[in-house]
């Protein structure tokens, strides 16, 4: 199981963050402030480092810059700041990704698992959906009986379609948690791969099908639900 540190001195938003993280089968360990978690880091293996920047003795940047200095894990920023300049203080400071607050919970949860996937650590290395299982390690998809090698983009995104089967997920968010924060390209990218994955698995017995949901983006639907 991996395990997310939660640093912030809000204990409400880290009994938030706890109870979402939870749900998804993650471990959480938490710290007040920046000092603690340095403390909790040398006794504790974590997998992501979510940050708080407003803390005290050791704010956010700082702790950015000791764990981008001692430790090989992710680190995902949270900042009441969202001016230009603050962002690229964090990112200089060696952060991986940063939400603004007040966040949604999903939105987090979306970019962990994104970090994760980025760093090759994730909560289960295969994903069953129908008769498919998509398998993360390998970056082999099986259906229906055959092996399958996707590209490595198309691989990603049906990756993470299938990690929330009926989620609906705009083209923005999938070009974000697939090709990153700053691919330039247009949206028009996610048509293109949804169409070559719903082509590769038109005829596979696959058990699922991505569906177009108008005005929103695309979700993942196994065969047998509504």
């Amino acid at each position: 199981m991996l395990s997310i540190l939660i640093v912030d001195d809000d204990p409400h938003i880290r009994e938030l963050l706890r109870f979402y993280l939870h749900k998804e089968g993650y471990r959480t360990v938490e710290a007040g402030d920046g000092q603690e978690a340095l403390d909790v880091l040398e006794e504790t293996q974590c997998h992501l480092a979510i940050v708080d920047v407003m803390m005290p003795h050791v704010d956010g940047y700082e702790l950015c810059k000791e764990i981008r200095t001692d430790y090989d894990i992710p680190v995902l920023m949270l900042t009441a700041k969202g001016e230009m300049a603050d962002k690229e203080k964090g990112f200089i400071a060696g952060t991986d990704d940063y939400v603004v607050k007040p966040f949604e919970p999903k939105e987090v949860l979306f970019r962990v698992q994104a970090l994760l996937r980025r760093y090759q650590m994730v909560n289960e290395q295969a994903i069953h959906v129908g008769q498919t299982t998509i398998n993360r390690k390998s970056y082999e998809v099986e259906s229906n009986g055959k092996t399958l090698i996707l590209p490595l983009k198309e691989f990603e995104l049906l990756a993470q379609l299938a990690s929330y089967p009926e989620q609906i997920f705009s083209r923005e968010q999938l070009l974000e948690l697939v090709w990153g924060r700053d691919y330039e390209g247009s949206d028009r990218t996610i048509d293109v791969h949804i169409k070559r994955l719903r082509e590769r698995f038109a005829n596979e017995g696959s058990g699922f099908e991505i569906e177009t949901v108008r005005g929103l983006g695309y979700k993942l639907t196994m065969h047998g639900r509504s």
